[in-house]
């Protein structure tokens, strides 16, 4: 959600809490405040800015909102995707026309074919029927410390259709908790849309409306960019301004930032991105969609404002799974290591008498799992995935999203004083497991049950996960 207080917005996943924001645009009529969640700052990120980072799309307007996505359908050939292509309509908003009189010159539709170098006038036409503005609803629960009470909640964001029959790209914070998805076209018309899936770690989802004939974007070849290259937006920024176009350069390819705790890797530019924006389609000179508009920066570790560092999904990282979440619902072949594990700490050393304080402490593994099979044991610290180093939880999923299932690694262990190295071949994530919530928060508690450790817990490594909360990979 978001917060204007000081005119900076921050992004959170937390669905307590109310604000009021102006209401979306619906044919000109206002539909007063609306109640949104509480801001939560986010955390340091791998830039060194202090990261209050803002989910483009609509301001998660409260209660449940969440994630981007982009086609599924895309079939690669030779160096760019190939896609489908829409027929498009001309626009009739005088967002689209140019000239220098007072009766404005038409743009010409051209049919995006890669190769075409397009006016900025010119990308817009082309596309603009093929994005979205999308609305939800949904409940959110706050509490005072003595009783709990709900109260509605509405978010916005925006999308792009990704097939002619209603598949559409969004980001998973825009749709996540929403109990009504609502999707509005440019010519007006409105659709009820049903969620098919999504996934958190990489802020994507697919949406569906029964349509027919709807014109899809054409995907492009987002490992291509490169710094300077001009790049557009279009979306809903703030929820009201419906079908806006900004455009700027491709400020950093490959920046890797940190959302509340989950590592992203993103396009950075300085065009201009708000709330409302996410989950929109970033657009190239050729009209193709390179990236999914997802976050922003607002001010730095010193508190100073900061402007013009907006982020984008590369297209390229979440292409093939757009295409199974629309195939199987959810991401099939996603790595997984099949222990429960949190950040090393000095806390965790003292306690075991370890002499590292960086890695990944391994608290339980899973029976049968990936890291079952390859000798990994409870106590374990891992230190590192092939070339990657890892300190924190972090760093894993960093790690874990260059791999799919089937994939075979090689880790570095610190066990007993002494550094060991297995294979690991990465599991796929387990169906039941798509749909939980990644991140435990730490509980608190005394030692006042039954067991040796109390609470009912028998081994330190329960009483850790209790404590400090382990988290499943």
């Amino acid at each position: 959600m978001y917060n204007d207080e000081r005119n900076l917005y921050h992004y959170t996943y937390r669905r307590d809490g109310s604000e009021t924001v102006p209401p979306l645009a619906d044919g000109g009529q206002s539909a007063g405040p609306r109640p949104v969640q509480e801001m939560k700052p986010m955390k340091k990120n791998k830039i060194g800015l202090k990261v209050t980072a803002l989910a483009l799309s609509c301001a998660l307007l409260g209660g449940g909102v969440g994630g981007g996505v982009v086609w599924a359908a895309i079939n690669y050939g030779g160096n760019a995707p190939q896609v489908s292509q829409g027929n498009s309509t001309a626009p009739k908003n005088d967002a689209v026309s140019s000239g220098g009189s007072n009766t404005p010159a038409t743009v010409k539709i051209h049919q995006v074919d890669g190769k075409t170098l397009l006016t900025d006038a010119e990308v817009y036409a082309a596309n603009v029927d093929s994005v979205v503005a999308i609305n939800t609803t949904g409940t959110a629960t706050s509490s005072n410390g003595f009783w709990q009470t709900q109260q509605p909640t509405t978010g916005a964001g925006s999308g792009f259709v990704l097939t002619p029959d209603g598949f559409i790209a969004t980001n998973y914070h825009v749709i996540e908790g929403a109990e009504t998805v609502k999707v509005t076209f440019y010519n007006g018309d409105t659709y009820d849309a049903k969620f098919i899936g999504g996934d958190e770690d990489y802020d994507i989802a697919v949406i569906k409306v029964e349509a027919e004939n709807l014109q899809a974007v054409t995907m492009g070849d987002s490992t291509l960019l490169n710094v300077g290259d001009r790049v557009l937006a279009i979306g809903n920024p703030l929820g009201e301004l419906t079908f806006s176009q900004t455009g700027g350069m491709v400020s950093s390819v490959n920046r890797a930032i940190d959302v509340e705790g989950v590592p992203f890797n993103m396009i950075q530019t300085d065009a201009s991105i708000n709330p409302g924006n996410s989950g929109g389609p970033m657009f190239n000179q050729y009209g193709q969609v390179v990236g999914i508009i997802s976050a922003k920066y607002t001010n730095t570790s010193s508190g100073a404002s900061a402007e013009g560092l907006g982020f984008a999904i590369p297209i390229n990282d979440v292409a093939a799974m757009i295409q199974d979440i629309m195939t199987n619902g959810f991401v099939t072949n996603k790595a997984h290591l099949g222990v429960q594990a949190m950040s090393m700490t000095q806390q965790i050393a003292s306690q075991f008498r370890y002499d590292i304080t960086e890695g990944l402490f391994v608290s339980a593994v899973d029976e049968g799992g990936a890291a079952d099979r390859a000798g990994i044991q409870m106590g374990d610290v891992i230190t590192k995935v092939d070339n990657h180093e890892i300190k924190t939880m972090a760093d894993l999923t960093i790690a874990k999203k260059q791999y799919r299932a089937g994939d075979t690694s090689t880790l570095e262990v610190y066990r007993q004083g002494e550094t060991i190295t297995v294979e690991l071949t990465w599991d796929a994530v387990p169906e039941d497991q798509q749909t939980q919530q990644e991140s435990q928060q730490p509980q608190n508690g005394g030692n006042n049950g039954g067991g040796q450790y109390g609470n009912g817990y028998t081994n330190p490594y329960d009483l850790f996960d209790y404590f400090f909360g382990s988290r499943g990979w």
